[in-house]
């Protein structure tokens, strides 16, 4: 079973990644013209503070996000976690998510991410100073449903089913997307190393639609005042392709750590290089854990990338059966104030 995967599903994934960066060969820069740019933000403490580069070792619930086949590695009977971000200007993202093994079948999650804009002002042709006085709030809500699935102690693939729903005032659009992952232990039979694949936020490009594209067209010619309907464009979702490995070992009084590097190649921005690190301490039902981690964009221009070093801590408590881990994570950003996480996860 285990070479049989491995003679299909890793040449195949090759041959996406391949067929992907070659069609993705010029440089991008239409960040601006991605359609549900929410996928991106990340959720969780723990990853995001190794930099998003875990990619061949995140596991559990944590991984939904990163790579789903992280999942199918969860070492609990059941998890949840819910985790809240301090965004830029003054966004907030709040994520939950829940996650069982269901046996031989495989391991189910679903999650639930939701951006929370404030009050904005509300302007219009005829105010475009908002005198009037009123405020509007977007709504957007991703729903995730992710399946994973350990093939052998050192195999395990998985794949998420998002909708995307965004509405702003008067207007929504729909989305849906697909998200593929892979993971590998052992490679070329090192304990300890890994590697790993994830194919995310594929799916058909989104549209706004409502009566808020509606115009009152100017009368003219004799002709009477009338509305029309303003065609508003699709965009493309920001798909990426993104590999990692990653070598993870122990040192004597109880260290481990966790060493990774990822590369992510994305349709409609910069190829970025994400370096991670991870070490932690266990002793008796305690475990503590640093974690550090650093993004380059070697394409970008100044100012085109705004984030930078990471780095965060956690402290898993283990009771009755129950573990309890609370973690934070830090992300500079220029021009803005640093991205704050914390993160509270139940295992059972």
């Amino acid at each position: 079973m285990k070479q049989r995967f491995l003679y299909v599903v890793v040449p195949l994934c090759l041959a996406l990644v391949l067929g992907f960066t070659s069609l993705q060969s010029q440089q991008n820069k239409r960040s601006g013209t991605a359609a549900a740019a929410e996928l991106l933000i990340p959720v969780g403490a723990r990853d995001l503070a190794m930099g998003g580069a875990s990619l061949a070792t995140t596991s559990g619930i944590d991984a939904m996000f990163w790579n789903p086949a992280g999942l199918g590695r969860m070492k609990s009977s059941a998890e949840g976690i819910f985790s809240n971000m301090s965004y830029i200007a003054d966004i907030g993202v709040s994520y939950g998510a829940v996650a069982g093994s269901f046996g031989e079948f495989g391991n189910l999650g679903i999650s639930i991410k939701s951006i929370d804009f404030g009050d904005i002002l509300m302007t219009s042709e005829d105010d475009p100073e908002g005198r009037s006085g009123r405020f509007f709030s977007p709504t957007f809500v991703t729903l995730g449903l992710t399946f994973s699935r350990a093939i052998t102690d050192a195999i395990a693939f998985g794949f998420s089913a998002k909708v995307v729903s965004e509405q702003i005032e008067r207007v929504s659009s729909t989305g849906f997307a697909l998200d593929f992952g892979v993971q590998y232990n052992q490679v070329a039979g090192i304990q300890g190393f890994a590697f790993g694949l994830a194919v995310k936020n594929i799916g058909p490009q989104m549209k706004f639609d409502g009566p808020g594209l509606y115009r009152l067209a100017t009368a003219r010619d004799g002709r009477p005042e009338q509305r029309y309907k303003s065609e508003a464009a699709s965009f493309e979702l920001p798909s990426t392709i993104e590999i990692g490995l990653s070598y993870s070992g122990s040192m004597p009084n109880n260290l481990n750590y966790d060493l990774a590097g990822s590369f992510t190649n994305d349709n409609l921005y910069l190829d970025e290089f994400r370096l991670g690190g991870e070490i932690g301490y266990t002793m008796n039902e305690l475990k503590l854990n640093g974690r550090a981690g650093y993004l380059m964009v070697p394409q970008a221009e100044e100012g085109d990338a705004i984030f930078g070093p990471t780095f965060g801590a956690g402290v898993t408590y283990f009771t009755g059966g129950i573990g309890i881990t609370f973690d934070f994570a830090y992300r500079t950003v220029d021009l803005f104030d640093g991205n704050s996480v914390f993160a509270l996860k139940l295992s059972f």
